[in-house]
């Protein structure tokens, strides 16, 4: 492949040329390439427009010329490493304080990473190199290029300096204000009318483009974490945490004030706890759900928002992850006219997905279902819901109460916390409902010696549970670069023991663009289904152990759920050490 000389520049034209130089177009494919971009005017770089026709490579078959593919042939005509951008990987701040918007967008470059001696820029026009001295002079540091698609370095030039910009002109006109703040009247007045800085138009644009770059990554969470020197912006992605910004305290706390706002909390309120919701859209239309909860600390109030897509709580048991036989067991539990069943495990294992999903399949015009909740996670328009209101005394137990002379046919207990909304709970299943609810323990045997642990007689567990669902949610291998690889040996005997013998494949991802590196790519659940048959419901007596349920329950056959997870592994859905990293041994 013949390197690119320095002077020449990037057309349709030249790159149809080496594209059939280097064996990568045929010659009549060229030409129609010429001919179906001639008649087109395009402000769009040349790279991207020819991307865009998805050619079929000729020297690949089965290939497709997109803008990833000519983008890493480009690079290496130019002799430089091709880069996909992150933009969570990318330190925002720093990299936009390397140089103006107005000189990245006129260089067409982006600054990407800058470490103790180096300076790495994204490039889309790799023979224009008049700005590199010039940068290199202002960093006090070496350039490296790397060559990054240009659709990606116009939108992220746009978003970072935006964002950038928007945080740097908030905490300008912040220190601005306070400096005219001439007397005690002035400061009273502006008290009374709550943060003016919430509502500043840097801070709608910071708080709009951080929700809609949740959603772009497909975060479940959003953390602004306050701290002395800066606040933390991560997000909660496939159940990890990642770094995404650093801003000014006083940034932080207008941005948590205008999200406060948005979800109608009390703004003056920053010594207690609150919770609220916003309603909003995602970039395709789709409708969202944020639960905001607010916490404070030692520098501040720190704000968590939970996102809900109502595609993602709402999913059919497969999708879910349950096996044909536990999806049979289960809708069996469920179908029953009155008893209680659980859902257990720790926060943000699924428990709510799995419920909503359960209560939208039992749903019909002849069934009333009715919820109590804390908060409601989804309107749903086939069932009666009520949510806890502490200031209106109205707590899960005189909530499951209410309910119960509203004739309801099931009852969903949001989570069982005290001994006397288990209490409610149980009397409801004895008095002929079906009690659908859930619970923080570690297995589906944990769950009845929690229960005994509120005060539950035996008695009264062995004439009301219908079964017990663990789960956890581990990280799916992403499909896009899913690939076959030898197992490790002590990794496989940490998860199998000598239970399993090694198998001689198993499947790994090394990541890619479409999982940003991770290798994961999405959540799957596993699940530990426990039904009370007649041997497990005797079983249940005072002060007894959990250990003793498990072992009989494994004695019957109960998969547990390492061996759900084991399962998964062997089906090539995701890795050994996540299955071990989420689940408890057995």
């Amino acid at each position: 492949m013949r390197t690119m000389n320095p002077s020449e520049t990037i057309s349709v034209d030249w790159l149809c040329r080496e594209l059939e130089a280097d064996g990568r177009l045929s010659s009549s494919q060229a030409a129609d390439a010429l001919l179906r971009l001639s008649g087109t005017r395009s402000k769009a770089h040349p790279l991207t427009r020819l991307g865009l026709l998805n050619l079929p490579r000729a020297d690949a078959p089965g290939s497709l010329l997109d803008s990833e593919c000519l983008g890493e042939w480009l690079a290496g005509k130019c002799g430089l490493r091709f880069h996909h951008i992150d933009p969570l990987k990318v330190d925002i701040p720093k990299v936009t304080s390397v140089c103006s918007y107005a000189y990245a967008s006129r260089a067409r470059i982006l600054p990407l990473e800058i470490t103790a001696d180096k300076v790495v820029v994204a490039v889309s026009e790799p023979s224009n190199r008049d700005w590199e001295a010039e940068l290199s002079r202002i960093a006090g540091k070496a350039v490296e290029r790397v060559m990054a698609d240009p659709e990606d370095i116009e939108r992220y030039l746009v978003e970072f300096y935006a964002l950038a910009r928007s945080v740097k002109a908030s905490e300008t006109e912040q220190r601005q204000r306070q400096t005219g703040l001439q007397n005690l009247e002035h400061l009273t007045e502006l008290g009374k009318r709550g943060s003016l800085e919430a509502n500043d138009r840097h801070i709608v644009a910071i708080v709009d483009w951080l929700l809609q770059y949740a959603f772009e990554q497909r975060a479940s969470d959003i953390h602004m974490e306050p701290r002395r020197e800066s606040g933390n912006v991560r997000l909660r992605i496939d159940g990890v945490l990642h770094p995404v910004y650093q801003m000014p305290p006083k940034v932080m706390a207008a941005v948590t004030s205008r999200l406060k706002i948005l979800a109608r909390m009390d703004l003056a309120e920053k010594r207690r706890p609150q919770d609220g919701r916003v309603k909003t859209r995602s970039p395709d239309g789709q409708e969202i759900e944020l639960r905001l909860s607010t916490m404070p600390t030692s520098f501040g109030e720190k704000l968590v928002l939970r996102i809900f897509d109502p595609s993602e709580l709402l999913q059919n048991f497969a999708n879910l992850g349950l096996s044909a036989r536990q999806t049979l067991n289960w809708e069996e539990l469920t179908s029953q006219p009155h008893g209680i069943v659980l859902v257990t495990g720790p926060t943000g294992s699924g428990k709510t997905t799995t419920l909503y999903s359960t209560l939208r399949h039992l749903a019909s015009p002849e069934v009333n279902i009715c919820t109590i909740e804390d908060p409601i996670e989804l309107i749903e328009p086939r069932f009666n819901q009520m949510q806890v209101n502490a200031a209106l005394d109205v707590d899960f137990s005189g909530g499951i109460r209410t309910l119960l002379r509203q004739d309801p046919d099931i009852i969903m207990v949001g989570e069982i916390r005290d001994r006397e909304t288990a209490e409610v709970a149980i009397q409801a299943a004895l008095t002929g409902h079906l009690v659908l609810s859930s619970l923080h323990t570690n297995d589906a045997a944990d769950a009845i010696t929690r229960l005994q642990d509120l005060g539950i007689p035996a008695y009264l567990l062995r004439a009301t549970m219908l079964g017990v669902l663990a789960q956890r949610l581990a990280r799916r291998l992403c499909p896009h670069c899913k690939q076959s690889t030898e197992p490790d040996p002590d990794e496989w005997l940490a998860l199998a023991g000598d239970k399993l013998p090694m198998p001689k494949r198993l499947m790994t991802s090394p990541g890619c663009l479409e999982c940003r590196a991770t290798g994961f790519l999405g959540r799957l659940g596993l699940f530990e289904l426990l039904p009370m048959d007649t041997s497990i419901r005797h079983a249940i007596r005072d002060q007894m152990e959990a250990e003793e349920l498990r072992q009989l329950a494994r004695a019957q056959g109960l998969a547990g759920l390492r061996e759900a997870g084991i399962q998964k592994v062997l089906a090539g859905e995701t890795l050994a050490a996540e299955i071990l990293r989420i689940t408890p041994r057995t």
